[in-house]
């Protein structure tokens, strides 16, 4: 592939990342993903949750080590710098994260599957986003020399990213522990549950703004968006159902955003 390909093909890539955004968006009004406490039968055949998990966020990982090597700023320590986050996300989600899943699975009723449909969407993107990422953070970004905000925008957002990281992980940690218990669903408690109902996605949205403020750029917001349109109607649904499952449940809470929404 030339350059002057390569580059046709990353613009239609960021194209196609800012055009799935509203429909996203619309799609998760009427009809939520069928894993977790959404799971429903008719969608398919199913895997083991925490090989789903696996599966469809690797090529985070894989990816990046991929391209990476072929970008102009291979060894630029900035760009090894900017892409060290997201590497740390996904090696928590792709790794760490369906090892905890699988623990608690052990230690309760077998669960259900996960969807083969759904990880293979999720997959998809994965493949899409992580190459626009890697691909700019490598090779696109044509600034690191000349931009004298690069140090200030990398620590500002590295702020939010790890705050988010904080919050998703501990959240995360809240309902694993909740499901190793047993007995089905429960209402979380304690902390930013008191707050939200889904504080797990509240943690991711304002990790990706730290990325799109590290990166400062339109394929970092791209991202940014795209997790606010995904992430935000599945918190409303959850939210909605923890409401109609538990009459006891807090009525002052939000669903994603504390004191707003």
């Amino acid at each position: 592939m030339t350059e002057n390909s390569d580059q046709t093909f990353f613009r239609y890539c960021l194209l196609a990342l800012y055009l799935i955004a509203p429909p996203t968006v619309i799609a998760l009004k009427f009809l939520q993903a069928p894993y977790g406490k959404h799971n429903r039968p008719g969608w398919g055949p199913t895997i083991y949750a925490p090989l789903s998990w696996f599966f469809m966020e690797s090529p985070t990982l894989w990816l990046t080590f991929l391209l990476f090597p072929y970008g102009r700023h291979h060894s630029n320590p900035k760009a090894l710098l900017l892409i060290s986050p997201f590497l740390l996300h996904y090696f928590n989600r792709t790794c760490l994260y369906p090892l905890r899943l699988h623990r608690s699975i052990t230690q309760r009723k077998p669960a259900s599957g996960f969807p083969v449909s759904v990880a293979m969407t999720a997959f998809s993107f994965n493949l899409l986003n992580t190459y626009l990422q890697a691909r700019w953070v490598s090779h696109y970004k044509d600034d690191y020399e000349g931009d004298g905000w690069f140090l200030w925008r990398f620590l500002g957002g590295l702020v939010l990213f790890l705050v988010g990281m904080w919050v998703n992980l501990w959240a995360d940690r809240v309902l694993v522990g909740l499901k190793r218990e047993g007995g089905g669903y429960k209402v979380p408690r304690g902390g930013l549950f008191e707050m939200v109902s889904c504080p797990n996605y509240f943690g991711e949205v304002v990790e990706w703004l730290g990325w799109a403020v590290m990166t400062w750029s339109w394929v970092g917001f791209g991202f940014f968006l795209y997790t606010c349109a995904n992430l935000v109607p599945r918190a409303r649904a959850s939210h909605k159902w923890y409401l109609r499952k538990f009459d006891d449940y807090p009525k002052g809470r939000k669903a994603v955003v504390p004191f707003l929404y």
